[in-house]
């Protein structure tokens, strides 16, 4: 077999029991336990020429595979989840490791013992390393505002450094803010590692998929009773029906090819755009990535290092660290923050969290609450940032879910349009 993809307009909607938004982790995951556990036919509809979502990854033109919408690295404690994965592919035993470029000196990131002695020089280090473990132990991860509370000024020191060199620039580059406007809440949970464990995750389970996510997510899908339809954005093929007519009340139903659907609608893509924006758009962040092939087997000493205090760009990423793929070459990807601004170019990453964005976020979820087949699922439906391994998590407990639902036959009786 092999992943079944269909044009839309060749769509005979009747055939199909559940419908699916995304091919990402959220989507693709849905897909799979829906058809394989509710023995029904999904449709997938994918906005891009692709699957997999962000997480997809090719090889370029030089021959090394790349991620083409930024570094995903999969980590997790969950068990479920791994063994969950562990049907579509096998592992490399990957550890992330992360370097922060300080001043053109290469530090540990997050902060720990070894980046102490590269700053503050062993003898001095050693002194700073004593007194942390004194008051809070040895391997432990402290926050700088747990270091701030200390009247101690060489914990203190150690947590300006840190604010300073490692997470302020960064921030400010990330999110496109000034040093004033960066939340304190989100600072005072910057850690310091009391450990020489340079990995970046301490996970249990850590790796990268060993052909590729591209090839995870081609196996995920390809199972007898899944349809996917790639270049068709949802908004274009949804009609949104409103209750009473009022485009500014609930929805009350959405037609697919003039049909009321009727089945579970898993929707992983930006609620706002569903909408059309009505009530404006919701601010995200959003990426650029430059990439760079050079004549040598390695350009770096890991898989990603950020950039500080200087540069424009974040972080710079060198996947064959991540992927294990042997070489003479390689490539690299600078990655910059900007504004998001455009959904027809650009693609929405990171949702900008705070109190009147998630107020905004809930005008346009509350439109959706009295439609009952309607799932929004994953960080762009449900406004918040996940990792990859606990939006798995949460399709297959959302998949028992609307798999129970269909059991008792929630979904067949015809909804009034």
């Amino acid at each position: 077999m092999s992943v079944s993809y269909i044009d839309f307009k060749d769509v005979d909607i009747s055939k199909y029991k559940a419908i699916v938004v995304g091919s990402g982790f959220a989507g693709a995951v849905s897909a799979r336990q829906l058809a394989e556990k509710c023995n029904c036919k999904v449709l997938v509809l994918e906005k891009r020429s692709h699957i997999g979502g962000n997480m997809y990854d090719e090889y370029d033109d030089a021959g090394i595979l790349v991620h083409r919408y930024g570094p995903h690295i999969f980590h997790t404690n969950d068990s479920k989840v791994f063994n969950y994965l562990r049907q579509f592919t096998g592992w490399i035993g990957y550890q992330h490791h992360v370097l922060a470029d300080w001043y053109g000196t290469y530090i540990p990131v997050p902060f720990n013992k070894n980046s102490m002695e590269t700053v503050f020089g062993e003898e001095r280090a050693a002194e700073l390393i004593q007194k942390l473990i004194d008051v809070f132990g040895d391997e432990r991860k402290v926050t700088i505002n747990e270091l701030r509370e200390q009247r101690d000024q060489d914990l203190v020191e150690i947590a300006d450094f840190v604010y300073k060199n490692v997470f302020l620039y960064y921030t400010q580059k990330q999110w496109g803010q000034t040093p004033d406007q960066v939340d304190p809440s989100v600072t005072a949970r910057v850690p310091v590692f009391i450990s020489r464990d340079n990995r970046y995750f301490q996970d249990t389970y850590q790796g990268m998929p060993a052909s590729g996510y591209t090839d995870l997510f081609e196996k995920m899908l390809d199972f007898e009773g899944i349809d996917i339809c790639l270049n068709t954005d949802a908004t274009s093929v949804f009609e949104l029906v409103f209750q009473g007519g009022e485009e500014d009340s609930a929805l009350s139903a959405i037609k697919v090819k003039d049909e009321v659907f009727t089945g579970p609608i898993v929707y992983s893509g930006p609620l706002d755009e569903l909408f059309l924006g009505r009530f404006g758009r919701l601010p995200y962040r959003s990426l650029n990535f430059v990439y760079e092939t050079f004549d040598e087997e390695y350009k770096f000493p890991c898989g990603t290092v950020n950039y500080t205090v200087s540069q424009d760009y974040t972080r710079i990423t060198e996947f064959k660290h991540l992927t294990g793929q042997t070489a003479p070459n390689t490539t690299i990807m600078k990655e910059y923050s900007c504004e998001y601004t455009d959904p027809e170019t650009q693609i929405p990453y990171y949702a900008i969290i705070n109190e009147e964005n998630n107020a905004h976020y809930q005008r346009y979820r509350k439109m959706t609450e009295s439609l009952s087949n309607f799932f929004p699922l994953g960080r762009l439906a449900e406004y918040r940032y996940y990792n990859m391994d606990k939006i798995i998590g949460l399709a297959l407990e959302l998949s028992e879910e609307i798999a129970a639902k269909m059991d008792n036959g929630d979904f067949n009786a015809k909804e009034s349009a």
